[in-house]
């Protein structure tokens, strides 16, 4: 019983660990910091999480299928730049389409997601159809988007945006901030997906056994490209989401996203040897490390502390998650 008694506070330690550490560490700062469990910071932690969500939902598909995304950071870059060039008030005097009317913001989007999912399919293909990793794939296509997005925006700084596009993350529904709204919608149709759809049941077989998926009929090179292309079409959205909270955007949004997505998700319990993964596990894992970096920042920590301590993080997740899936093995 005893022993018993040990290897489930070790598996519990094993699988939960360092969100069990996280809840300790904000129950600290929030006796010690007074304005740590406040409103306004709960509501900023909220807004910040809301496109952090969006995009570690987009990377979770790749991870789960035994892939990544590098690409995902300047990919959101992207879509926040197009965005902007397209949402400009007319009479702005830096205006990058001097004489063309603000689209819809809706249109806008459509565009932005569309434009981010033709690049996401096209990595897609290359990791399906021509066999090179994801690692690879996805890098080169970091690389790319970025010269594009320099290319593009001549890689100068956009503002000047339609009040409906800053609106959507200055204004509320239901006392609940539009972006978060959004990200309560996407967690939701996400969900949908990867529970209720062939995609979703595709998707965990092809991280589960790539080659016993194509055996028992799974269309896996077909899946690839849709969940590549469908997680650009997500950090075009984040990027989108971004550029209205800061009303403003250059090549360099997003910059590293990417890594706190991948980190997130690992962290919440999206196995990086794939095969494993809900939407819960990378909301759970975007809170763990939005809670840590603000309560780091709370305790007075410094930024380049702070980069330190969430390393050390992404290394114990990992190390963990590696560690399971040899024990399953």
């Amino acid at each position: 019983m005893e022993n018993k008694k040990k290897m489930n506070f070790k598996d519990i330690m094993i699988n939960y660990g360092v969100i069990i550490i996280m809840i300790i560490l904000v129950i600290y700062t929030g006796i010690t910091s007074k304005n740590f469990l406040s409103m306004n910071n709960l509501s900023n932690i909220l807004m910040n999480m809301s496109y952090r969500i969006v995009i570690a939902l987009g990377i979770a598909g790749c991870i789960i299928t035994g892939g990544c995304d590098l690409s995902a950071g300047r990919m959101i870059g992207f879509g926040g730049c197009i965005a902007g060039t397209l949402l400009q008030r007319i009479d702005y005097s830096g205006k990058f389409f001097p004489n063309m009317e603000p689209l819809n913001i809706f249109v806008a989007l459509l565009i932005v997601m569309l434009i981010c999912a033709a690049f996401g399919a096209v990595t897609g293909f290359f990791i399906a159809y021509l066999h090179v990793p994801p690692f690879i794939s996805t890098m080169a296509m970091m690389e790319i988007i970025y010269g594009i997005n320099s290319i593009y925006t001549n890689a100068t700084p956009l503002g000047g945006y339609v009040t409906e596009y800053t609106n959507i993350a200055t204004g509320r529904f239901l006392g609940i901030s539009y972006l978060i709204w959004i990200a309560i919608i996407v967690a939701a149709i996400t969900w949908f997906i990867f529970n209720m759809t062939r995609h979703g049941k595709y998707m965990y077989a092809i991280g589960g056994n790539m080659q016993a998926a194509e055996v028992a009929g799974v269309p896996v090179n077909k899946t690839l490209v849709i969940i590549y292309a469908k997680a650009a079409a997500m950090y075009g959205l984040a990027g989108f989401m971004m550029g209205a909270k800061a009303g403003g955007a250059s090549v360099q949004l997003g910059l590293s996203y990417e890594m706190e997505a991948i980190a997130a998700c690992t962290i919440g319990g999206v196995s990086v040897s794939g095969g494993r993964g809900k939407v819960s596990s990378a909301i759970i894992g975007v809170a763990v490390f939005e809670l840590l970096k603000t309560a780091l920042q709370f305790l007075g920590v410094t930024p380049y502390a702070q980069y330190i301590a969430l390393g050390i993080i992404i290394f114990i997740a990992i190390s963990l998650d590696i560690r399971k899936y040899i024990a399953r093995k």
